[in-house]
């Protein structure tokens, strides 16, 4: 049996868990709404503050999706209540980001400004101009948009230069070695 699965989601206080037809899971809390499509051989039920996801039989496929399952739904359940937030750094000479409005404009060594588009259940954050702030709700999308940054100027690995994650280790390369005078 799946040892994440079979652990039930406790549902804090201010938080609702409803469940629809077509399998779609519903979370409104105090940060917003978050909605999830799960899939039909999948039982979840609410009862006595915590939601309890089910599967079907003992095959692989239920199995994986139980696990799944589950940590959608408590994902949902933390996103609501206290969001989610990436943060990164920017290492280079030159190299910074601003807040342009809602949307984020980064000098990485480019003949021109990269600006990326603030979506919407997003927020960023510059408190310095080395580092960012990604925040929401939705786990997945602050992830990927946090990724997208990251993809701007990929750390390289000779001078390490680039944008990377807060506690990310870049691991350098030697590089050229001098010839010798022998």
């Amino acid at each position: 049996m799946s040892r994440i699965g079979k652990q039930p989601v406790e549902i804090p206080s201010g938080v609702d868990v409803s469940v629809g037809e077509d399998s779609v899971v519903s979370v409104e809390g105090p940060r917003g709404t978050l909605t999830q499509r799960v899939h039909a051989d999948m039982r979840v039920t609410v009862e006595n503050g915590s939601v309890k996801v089910e599967r079907p039989s003992e095959e692989g496929f239920h199995r994986s999706l139980h696990g799944l399952t589950r940590t959608l739904i408590a994902n949902m359940v933390e996103g609501v209540t206290n969001g989610f937030e990436k943060r990164l750094a920017i290492v280079g000479v030159g190299y910074r980001a601003a807040m342009k409005g809602r949307d984020l404009e980064i000098a990485a060594g480019f003949s021109h400004p990269v600006i990326v588009v603030c979506p919407e259940g997003i927020d960023f954050e510059t408190p310095t101009p080395t580092s960012i702030v990604v925040r929401g709700n939705d786990k997945q999308m602050v992830g990927e948009i946090a990724a997208k940054i990251r993809k701007v100027r990929k750390p390289e690995p000779y001078k390490g230069k680039g944008i990377r994650y807060e506690n990310e280790y870049v691991r350098k390369k030697a590089g050229k070695a001098a010839k010798g005078a022998a």
